[in-house]
């Protein structure tokens, strides 16, 4: 059986989106001929924890481990709860404190291209002695934070192996990338370095078409997209209670930039409107909710509607996903987040609940979600469409006929996804 190992910062016990592609992926390898043997860190600083996904971890997959320095424990002596938040994504927005704005500009360049560039060095001899002991001829490394692909980058330069740079979001155009506060000469070295991976892996995988046009413009290489997914087993086997309440539900991280000041106010119009739309009314946020948000819920008088749930397991997470009775979709509104297809995308498709996306304009996103019929998208500044297909949704609601007929589009299933993987492995 053909062998692969697997360099990833973000493992169970970490929560939140950016363990579950390689954890399904190394789950469901197998199945297709292939055996995942993994490298993660030791004693990672991870932001989230859910413990419950360390059960999930296939016994039969080995997983090594390399000590990391994390640069959190050094940056919460100028601010502990910040620095957190910052390790979070919570970017501070227009109101960010002097404190803050220090932490980003000590983040974004003295860090480069990430937190985790620590774990580098020190990981690019035991990479080459696991390749050694393991007869290991295909490397992968996944990011964000991208520092993993220097270590790629590194091992590649110094050891005949095929190696495969997985993003599953791009790196210089990434929404946060700009609030970073970037020196010009960080910036540059940032150019340089992505460069350098996109240069030297011997193929990319991208999650977006969107990015991979962009990287088209850095490199000759081949690159494939392979988008995120959901997992049916994990999505038959959750029966939410029925929910009394016509619940709006974000679920994940809501950044000061995804903040839907147009969805607040439409919402506060309709509670002015319709007298028993108050007596109904749930918006729950699941997970970190930045204050800049919580602000501007408050400004439209929605407060005695609003239930913040905070960080949960991801099966937590999957049965607020199906006890909703709208998803809320949200992506920061600048043109090179048009190619930010969220994880959470096809978790929501595969909930059977409809959506209310709100991103940029031509957001790839949006048009899957439509394309699938899973919901509809709207630009930030589209109010009053925003309103109307809350209203729709609200009726439809009081007649319980709030409902998707048709079933969770399977080509976006984490086994289907593994398999397109599994081919794009076996490339010679």
């Amino acid at each position: 059986m053909k062998k692969v190992l697997v360099i990833c910062y973000y493992w169970p016990p970490a929560g939140g989106p950016g363990v579950q592609r390689w954890l399904k992926f190394v789950t469901y390898l197998r199945d297709f001929g292939i055996q995942p043997v993994v490298y993660v860190p030791e004693n990672p600083e991870y932001p989230l924890i859910d413990p419950s996904l360390q059960e999930k971890i296939p016994v039969n997959v080995k997983v090594y481990k390399g000590k990391i320095q994390e640069p959190l424990r050094f940056l919460s002596i100028l601010g502990k709860d910040k620095a957190r938040e910052i390790s979070k994504g919570i970017i501070p927005g227009k109101k960010a404190s002097l404190g803050e704005r220090f932490l980003l500009w000590i983040r974004g360049n003295f860090f480069i291209p990430d937190a985790r560039v620590w774990w580098v060095s020190p990981s690019v001899s035991r990479v080459k002695k696991i390749l050694v002991e393991e007869g290991i001829e295909t490397l992968i490394t996944t990011g964000p934070p991208h520092s993993v692909h220097l270590i790629g980058h590194r091992v590649r330069q110094q050891y005949d192996v095929k190696w495969f740079a997985d993003f599953r979001d791009p790196w210089t155009s990434i929404g946060y990338h700009k609030d970073l506060k970037l020196s010009a000469r960080a910036e540059r070295k940032h150019k340089k370095l992505e460069r350098d991976v996109l240069g030297s892996a011997d193929k990319i995988l991208v999650t977006s078409n969107t990015t991979k046009e962009e990287f088209r413009a850095i490199t000759t290489k081949p690159i494939s997209v392979i988008t995120n997914g959901y997992d049916k087993e994990e999505y038959d086997k959750v029966r939410p209670e029925k929910d009394q309440y016509f619940s709006i539900s974000h679920i994940g991280s809501l950044l000061s930039e995804r903040n839907p000041v147009q969805l607040w106010s439409a919402l506060a119009e309709l509670l002015s409107e319709k007298e028993e739309f108050s007596e109904i009314l749930r918006i729950r946020l699941v997970g970190v909710v930045s204050g800049e948000v919580l602000d501007s819920i408050r400004s439209f008088g929605l407060e005695p509607y609003l239930e913040l749930v905070g960080y949960v397991s991801h099966e937590e997470a999957i049965a607020f996903q199906k006890g909703a009775s709208v998803l809320l979709l949200l992506e920061i509104d600048r043109d090179v987040t048009r190619g930010i297809i969220p994880g959470k995308l096809f978790e929501y498709m595969a909930s059977g609940r409809p959506v209310i996306a709100i991103g940029p304009d031509q957001w790839e996103a949006g048009k899957i979600l439509e394309q699938q019929g899973r919901g509809k998208a709207f630009g930030y500044g589209e109010k009053q469409q925003i309103k109307e297909q809350l209203l729709a949704c609200y009726q439809l609601f009081k007649k319980g006929e709030l409902v998707l007929e048709s079933e969770a589009p399977v080509a976006f299933s984490r086994y289907s996804l593994t398999a397109q993987l599994a081919k794009e492995l076996k490339w010679e």
